[in-house]
């Protein structure tokens, strides 16, 4: 479990009364979210309880139909995904969006290239070498020593290795919150080892992150918090610390309320 740690009073991230609506199906149902600087906040649900359609309304790309948000206390609207990335809010998918045949550096800087000063004209030289040393440090800041190459071809690395990869690439942007999507589905226990080791040290930068995950396991293992979704609606909420997993998977499957 996760050691305690002191965050702020005021949360970061605060949305209200998020309702998302798919033609007659209503997703989400007047769903209040927030997380703090230095938090890991796990958002947990069954299939089908929201918790892609609630990230997805985070990020902008789906907003919601209705909802309230604060940045630090300030009134901010996430209707698009330049909104969400503007406040300093990244999402890292669980499908990754990483290009096998390009290495870590290429990766790390797919669409936000860097070109070598002075160069003008159409074709503008790409600054590998400023790239790589960035590659490097950013990697370096992370405490990432699995890769050994950060000119190895992505599709070469472990499943372990492509995460930390992806939510590297997330950190160039300078965010203030990370939200991570079943980040340890299908990896080994090695390399959740090391994906849980990387989410802890991104809390202790003072980031918050927001864990989707089923594996209640790697749940109790980083975070701080516990809000369930069911059937599109939170239902409860659970200091890690003071919870117990069957507590938790009561409240997810509904059987907390089995009398």
């Amino acid at each position: 479990m996760t050691t305690a740690t002191a965050v702020s009073e005021r949360p970061l991230l605060e949305v209200k009364g998020v309702t998302k609506r798919f033609g007659a199906v209503e997703a989400l149902t007047d769903v209040d979210f927030e997380v703090h600087a230095g938090e890991v906040v796990a958002l947990v649900g069954d299939n089908g309880a929201g918790k892609s359609t609630l990230i997805k309304a985070i990020a902008g790309i789906q907003p919601g139909d209705e909802y309230e948000a604060t940045w630090d206390g300030e009134e901010v609207h996430l209707n698009t995904p330049q909104d969400a990335t503007k406040l300093g809010i990244a999402t890292v998918y669980q499908d990754l969006a990483l290009s096998d045949n390009l290495d870590v550096v290429a990766n790390l800087f797919l669409g936000k290239e860097q070109v070598e000063d002075g160069v003008t004209g159409v074709f503008r030289a790409l600054d590998e070498i400023e790239m790589e040393q960035r590659s490097v440090e950013l990697l370096r800041s992370l405490a990432v020593r699995t890769l050994r190459s950060v000119r190895t071809e992505v599709g070469s690395l472990s499943g372990g290795q492509r995460q930390t990869v992806a939510i590297a690439r997330s950190m160039l942007g300078d965010p203030k919150i990370v939200v991570l999507d079943e980040p340890t589905a299908a990896l080994g226990v090695a390399q959740t080892k090391q994906v849980l080791d990387l989410i802890r040290r991104l809390k202790d930068r003072g980031l918050g992150v927001v864990l989707i995950s089923h594996n209640v396991l790697d749940v109790f293992e980083v975070s701080d918090r516990i809000i369930v979704l069911r059937l599109g609606k939170r239902v409860a909420t659970f200091d890690t610390a003071k919870a117990s997993q069957d507590e938790v998977v009561g409240a997810i499957t509904g059987a907390d309320q089995v009398r």
